[in-house]
Protein backbone atom coordinates (compact mmCIF):
# COMPACT_ATOMS: atom_id res chain seq x y z
CA UNK A 1 0.00 0.00 0.00
CA UNK A 2 0.96 3.42 -0.68
CA UNK A 3 0.79 6.02 2.01
CA UNK A 4 -1.37 9.30 1.67
CA UNK A 5 1.57 11.21 1.10
CA UNK A 6 2.26 9.00 -1.57
CA UNK A 7 -1.31 9.10 -3.42
CA UNK A 8 -1.49 12.98 -2.69
CA UNK A 9 1.84 13.46 -5.03
CA UNK A 10 0.52 10.67 -7.62
CA UNK A 11 -2.72 12.59 -7.60
CA UNK A 12 -1.08 15.68 -7.68
CA UNK A 13 1.27 15.40 -10.77
CA UNK A 14 -2.10 13.18 -12.18
CA UNK A 15 -3.73 16.63 -12.31
CA UNK A 16 -1.24 19.27 -12.46
CA UNK A 17 0.68 17.76 -15.39
CA UNK A 18 3.86 19.76 -14.35
CA UNK A 19 6.63 19.84 -11.29
CA UNK A 20 5.81 23.47 -10.18
CA UNK A 21 1.95 22.82 -10.32
CA UNK A 22 2.28 19.84 -8.06
CA UNK A 23 4.48 21.63 -5.75
CA UNK A 24 1.78 24.39 -5.67
CA UNK A 25 -0.77 22.06 -4.85
CA UNK A 26 0.83 20.04 -2.26
CA UNK A 27 2.86 23.53 -0.94
CA UNK A 28 5.65 21.87 -0.77
CA UNK A 29 9.30 23.08 -2.58
CA UNK A 30 9.60 21.70 -6.00
CA UNK A 31 13.05 20.15 -4.64
CA UNK A 32 10.83 18.31 -2.93
CA UNK A 33 8.42 16.47 -5.43
CA UNK A 34 11.25 15.41 -7.57
CA UNK A 35 12.86 13.75 -4.82
CA UNK A 36 9.76 11.87 -3.47
CA UNK A 37 9.29 11.10 -7.08
CA UNK A 38 12.58 9.51 -7.74
CA UNK A 39 12.10 7.69 -4.42
CA UNK A 40 8.77 6.20 -5.51
CA UNK A 41 10.29 5.01 -8.77
CA UNK A 42 13.03 3.83 -6.58
CA UNK A 43 10.77 1.73 -4.57
CA UNK A 44 9.26 0.23 -7.55
CA UNK A 45 11.75 -0.21 -10.08
CA UNK A 46 9.77 1.22 -12.62
CA UNK A 47 9.74 4.70 -14.73
CA UNK A 48 6.44 6.13 -13.77
CA UNK A 49 6.66 9.27 -14.52
CA UNK A 50 7.86 11.12 -18.05
CA UNK A 51 10.21 14.42 -17.33
CA UNK A 52 10.51 15.26 -21.15
CA UNK A 53 9.10 18.61 -22.28
CA UNK A 54 9.68 20.23 -19.39
CA UNK A 55 6.44 18.36 -17.89
CA UNK A 56 6.20 15.99 -15.14
CA UNK A 57 3.03 13.47 -16.57
CA UNK A 58 2.65 10.16 -15.06
CA UNK A 59 3.96 7.24 -17.96
CA UNK A 60 1.34 4.08 -18.64
CA UNK A 61 2.93 2.37 -15.23
CA UNK A 62 2.52 5.67 -13.57
CA UNK A 63 -1.22 5.56 -14.35
CA UNK A 64 -1.54 2.05 -13.58
CA UNK A 65 0.00 2.53 -9.72
CA UNK A 66 -2.07 5.57 -9.33
CA UNK A 67 -5.30 4.46 -10.55
CA UNK A 68 -5.12 0.75 -8.47
CA UNK A 69 -3.13 2.37 -5.32
CA UNK A 70 -6.46 4.73 -5.19
CA UNK A 71 -9.25 2.17 -5.51
CA UNK A 72 -7.02 -0.33 -2.83
CA UNK A 73 -7.68 2.99 -0.38
CA UNK A 74 -11.18 3.55 -1.36
CA UNK A 75 -11.33 -0.47 -0.78
CA UNK A 76 -9.58 -0.36 3.01
CA UNK A 77 -11.86 2.59 4.36
CA UNK A 78 -14.78 1.24 3.45
CA UNK A 79 -13.78 -1.96 4.87
CA UNK A 80 -12.46 0.00 8.01
CA UNK A 81 -15.77 1.60 7.85
CA UNK A 82 -17.14 -1.76 7.66
CA UNK A 83 -15.96 -3.43 10.58
CA UNK A 84 -16.98 -0.56 12.77
CA UNK A 85 -20.25 -0.86 11.39
CA UNK A 86 -20.57 -4.83 12.34
CA UNK A 87 -18.51 -4.29 15.87
CA UNK A 88 -21.41 -1.44 16.84
CA UNK A 89 -24.25 -4.55 16.15
CA UNK A 90 -25.15 -3.21 12.77
CA UNK A 91 -25.02 -6.03 9.72
CA UNK A 92 -23.01 -6.17 6.85
CA UNK A 93 -25.63 -6.72 4.83
CA UNK A 94 -29.37 -7.68 5.17
CA UNK A 95 -31.30 -9.70 2.94
CA UNK A 96 -34.72 -9.31 2.89
CA UNK A 97 -37.13 -11.90 0.54
CA UNK A 98 -40.56 -10.73 0.29
CA UNK A 99 -43.02 -12.84 -1.26
CA UNK A 100 -44.64 -12.01 -4.26
CA UNK A 101 -47.66 -10.82 -2.84
CA UNK A 102 -46.06 -8.08 -1.10
CA UNK A 103 -45.33 -5.35 -3.54
CA UNK A 104 -42.05 -4.21 -3.79
CA UNK A 105 -43.19 -0.26 -4.21
CA UNK A 106 -45.27 -0.51 -0.28
CA UNK A 107 -41.39 -1.26 0.63
CA UNK A 108 -40.14 1.89 -0.84
CA UNK A 109 -40.60 4.28 2.38
CA UNK A 110 -39.57 2.01 5.02
CA UNK A 111 -36.45 1.62 2.59
CA UNK A 112 -36.36 5.71 2.76
CA UNK A 113 -36.53 5.33 6.97
CA UNK A 114 -34.04 3.14 7.01
CA UNK A 115 -31.30 5.28 4.76
CA UNK A 116 -32.23 7.97 7.28
CA UNK A 117 -30.08 5.63 9.47
CA UNK A 118 -27.61 6.14 8.16
CA UNK A 119 -26.49 2.46 9.83
CA UNK A 120 -24.38 1.49 6.17
CA UNK A 121 -26.16 -1.42 6.16
CA UNK A 122 -26.60 -2.81 2.67
CA UNK A 123 -29.88 -4.34 1.53
CA UNK A 124 -30.80 -6.53 -0.76
CA UNK A 125 -34.38 -7.03 -1.88
CA UNK A 126 -35.64 -9.63 -3.91
CA UNK A 127 -38.52 -12.21 -4.15
CA UNK A 128 -40.31 -15.49 -3.71
CA UNK A 129 -43.58 -17.24 -4.10
CA UNK A 130 -44.79 -19.77 -1.58
CA UNK A 131 -42.59 -22.50 -0.82
CA UNK A 132 -39.76 -20.64 -2.33
CA UNK A 133 -40.28 -17.80 0.22
CA UNK A 134 -39.37 -20.22 3.16
CA UNK A 135 -36.45 -22.22 1.36
CA UNK A 136 -34.74 -18.77 1.08
CA UNK A 137 -34.92 -18.20 4.93
CA UNK A 138 -34.29 -22.34 5.25
CA UNK A 139 -31.14 -22.22 2.76
CA UNK A 140 -29.71 -18.89 4.04
CA UNK A 141 -30.74 -16.92 1.02
CA UNK A 142 -32.17 -14.64 3.60
CA UNK A 143 -32.09 -12.82 6.90
CA UNK A 144 -35.70 -11.78 6.80
CA UNK A 145 -38.78 -12.72 4.95
CA UNK A 146 -42.16 -11.33 4.76
CA UNK A 147 -45.06 -12.63 3.46
CA UNK A 148 -44.62 -16.10 3.52
CA UNK A 149 -47.39 -18.12 3.10
CA UNK A 150 -48.13 -21.79 4.95
CA UNK A 151 -47.52 -22.39 8.52
CA UNK A 152 -43.82 -22.02 9.83
CA UNK A 153 -41.95 -25.13 8.82
CA UNK A 154 -39.93 -26.86 11.27
CA UNK A 155 -36.63 -25.16 11.26
CA UNK A 156 -33.84 -24.65 13.78
CA UNK A 157 -33.82 -20.86 15.33
CA UNK A 158 -36.80 -20.10 13.49
CA UNK A 159 -38.90 -17.32 14.97
CA UNK A 160 -41.99 -15.57 13.31
CA UNK A 161 -45.44 -13.72 13.76
CA UNK A 162 -48.47 -13.17 11.72
CA UNK A 163 -48.62 -10.09 9.23
CA UNK A 164 -51.97 -9.76 8.52
CA UNK A 165 -55.25 -11.80 6.70
CA UNK A 166 -55.53 -11.76 2.96
CA UNK A 167 -58.72 -12.46 1.87
CA UNK A 168 -59.87 -14.01 -1.52
CA UNK A 169 -62.47 -13.67 -4.47
CA UNK A 170 -62.93 -16.36 -7.17
CA UNK A 171 -62.91 -14.02 -10.09
CA UNK A 172 -62.96 -14.40 -13.78
CA UNK A 173 -63.69 -12.44 -16.92
CA UNK A 174 -67.46 -11.79 -17.94
CA UNK A 175 -67.20 -13.20 -21.29
CA UNK A 176 -65.51 -16.77 -19.69
CA UNK A 177 -68.07 -19.52 -19.50
CA UNK A 178 -68.36 -19.48 -16.32
CA UNK A 179 -69.77 -16.70 -15.83
CA UNK A 180 -72.74 -17.58 -17.23
CA UNK A 181 -73.46 -20.80 -15.43
CA UNK A 182 -75.72 -20.63 -12.34
CA UNK A 183 -74.04 -20.53 -9.26
CA UNK A 184 -72.79 -22.00 -6.61
CA UNK A 185 -69.85 -22.76 -8.99
CA UNK A 186 -69.31 -26.70 -8.01
CA UNK A 187 -65.98 -28.46 -8.02
CA UNK A 188 -66.69 -30.60 -11.13
CA UNK A 189 -67.44 -26.91 -13.23
CA UNK A 190 -64.63 -25.02 -12.09
CA UNK A 191 -62.46 -28.22 -12.64
CA UNK A 192 -63.20 -28.19 -16.70
CA UNK A 193 -61.72 -25.12 -17.06
CA UNK A 194 -58.15 -23.84 -16.96
CA UNK A 195 -56.57 -22.63 -13.34
CA UNK A 196 -54.14 -19.85 -13.88
CA UNK A 197 -51.25 -19.93 -10.99
CA UNK A 198 -48.65 -17.92 -9.73
CA UNK A 199 -45.69 -19.96 -9.79
CA UNK A 200 -44.11 -21.78 -7.28
CA UNK A 201 -40.54 -21.00 -6.53
CA UNK A 202 -39.28 -23.39 -4.77
CA UNK A 203 -36.32 -25.57 -5.50
CA UNK A 204 -36.71 -28.67 -3.45
CA UNK A 205 -40.59 -29.49 -3.80
CA UNK A 206 -42.80 -29.40 -6.79
CA UNK A 207 -44.10 -26.31 -5.70
CA UNK A 208 -48.23 -25.94 -4.78
CA UNK A 209 -51.09 -23.89 -6.05
CA UNK A 210 -53.70 -22.93 -4.16
CA UNK A 211 -57.16 -23.17 -4.97
CA UNK A 212 -55.88 -26.11 -8.00
CA UNK A 213 -58.46 -29.10 -8.24
CA UNK A 214 -57.01 -32.63 -9.12
CA UNK A 215 -56.81 -33.14 -12.78
CA UNK A 216 -57.61 -29.27 -13.60
CA UNK A 217 -55.34 -27.69 -16.09
CA UNK A 218 -52.72 -25.22 -14.99
CA UNK A 219 -51.62 -22.02 -16.79
CA UNK A 220 -48.70 -20.86 -14.28
CA UNK A 221 -47.77 -17.38 -14.34
CA UNK A 222 -45.06 -14.70 -12.27
CA UNK A 223 -46.79 -12.59 -10.58
CA UNK A 224 -50.35 -11.69 -9.06
CA UNK A 225 -50.94 -8.57 -11.15
CA UNK A 226 -50.32 -11.06 -14.38
CA UNK A 227 -52.83 -13.63 -12.45
CA UNK A 228 -55.21 -10.75 -12.75
CA UNK A 229 -54.95 -9.90 -16.08
CA UNK A 230 -54.65 -13.25 -17.50
CA UNK A 231 -58.23 -13.93 -15.41
CA UNK A 232 -59.88 -10.36 -16.71
CA UNK A 233 -58.51 -11.72 -20.34
CA UNK A 234 -60.44 -15.14 -20.16
CA UNK A 235 -57.52 -17.16 -20.04
CA UNK A 236 -58.14 -19.04 -16.87
CA UNK A 237 -59.59 -19.15 -13.55
CA UNK A 238 -58.88 -18.64 -10.14
CA UNK A 239 -58.88 -16.86 -6.56
CA UNK A 240 -57.26 -13.47 -6.41
CA UNK A 241 -56.76 -11.34 -3.31
CA UNK A 242 -60.35 -9.14 -2.69
CA UNK A 243 -58.60 -5.87 -1.87
CA UNK A 244 -56.76 -5.68 -5.26
CA UNK A 245 -58.68 -6.40 -7.41
CA UNK A 246 -61.93 -4.59 -6.09
CA UNK A 247 -61.25 -1.70 -8.87
CA UNK A 248 -61.57 -4.61 -11.54
CA UNK A 249 -64.86 -6.27 -10.20
CA UNK A 250 -66.52 -2.45 -10.06
CA UNK A 251 -65.34 -1.68 -13.63
CA UNK A 252 -66.88 -5.20 -14.47
CA UNK A 253 -63.69 -6.48 -15.68
CA UNK A 254 -63.94 -9.29 -13.58
CA UNK A 255 -66.57 -10.82 -12.16
CA UNK A 256 -67.26 -12.57 -8.73
CA UNK A 257 -68.54 -16.14 -8.43
CA UNK A 258 -70.00 -17.60 -5.79
CA UNK A 259 -68.64 -21.40 -4.92
CA UNK A 260 -69.65 -24.37 -3.18
CA UNK A 261 -66.17 -24.69 -1.42
CA UNK A 262 -64.68 -21.24 -0.82
CA UNK A 263 -61.04 -20.49 0.07
CA UNK A 264 -59.97 -19.80 3.34
CA UNK A 265 -57.94 -16.83 4.00
CA UNK A 266 -54.53 -17.02 3.93
CA UNK A 267 -52.44 -15.69 7.03
CA UNK A 268 -48.91 -13.88 5.88
CA UNK A 269 -45.99 -14.22 7.86
CA UNK A 270 -42.89 -12.36 8.95
CA UNK A 271 -39.80 -14.85 9.62
CA UNK A 272 -36.26 -14.89 10.57
CA UNK A 273 -33.93 -16.95 12.19
CA UNK A 274 -33.26 -15.92 15.60
CA UNK A 275 -29.82 -16.54 16.09
CA UNK A 276 -28.76 -13.82 13.99
CA UNK A 277 -30.16 -11.05 15.12
CA UNK A 278 -28.33 -7.46 14.51
CA UNK A 279 -29.62 -4.23 14.81
CA UNK A 280 -30.72 -3.64 11.28
CA UNK A 281 -33.08 -6.64 11.17
CA UNK A 282 -34.45 -5.53 14.63
CA UNK A 283 -35.85 -2.25 13.22
CA UNK A 284 -36.82 -4.09 10.11
CA UNK A 285 -38.98 -6.16 12.73
CA UNK A 286 -39.67 -2.92 15.05
CA UNK A 287 -41.32 -1.59 11.32
CA UNK A 288 -43.04 -4.97 10.41
CA UNK A 289 -44.79 -4.91 13.78
CA UNK A 290 -46.63 -1.27 13.20
CA UNK A 291 -50.75 -2.42 12.71
CA UNK A 292 -50.76 0.56 9.70
CA UNK A 293 -47.72 -0.98 7.64
CA UNK A 294 -49.17 -4.31 8.06
CA UNK A 295 -52.15 -3.02 7.09
CA UNK A 296 -50.96 -1.76 3.76
CA UNK A 297 -49.01 -4.78 2.91
CA UNK A 298 -52.04 -6.88 2.71
CA UNK A 299 -54.59 -4.65 1.32
CA UNK A 300 -51.73 -3.98 -1.32
CA UNK A 301 -52.54 -1.56 -4.16
CA UNK A 302 -55.64 -1.86 -6.96
CA UNK A 303 -54.60 -4.17 -9.88
CA UNK A 304 -54.76 -2.02 -12.54
CA UNK A 305 -53.81 -1.73 -16.71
Amino acid sequence: MLSEDELALLAAIRDSGSLSGAAARLGKAPSTISHAARQLEARFDALLFDRRRYRLQLTPAGQLLTKEAMRLSMDLERLTQRVKQVASGWEDRLWIVTDEIIEYELLMPVIRAFDALHSGVALRITHEVLGGTWEALRDGRADLVIGATNEPPSTPNLRWFELGVIEWVFAISPRHPLAKVKEPLTREMIAAHRSVVVADTSHRNEGRAYGVIGGQTTLAVPSIRAKALTQRDGLGVGWLPRQRVSAMLASGELVQRRVADPREPNVLYVAWRGDQEGRALAWWLEQLRQPRLAKRFIQGRNIVE
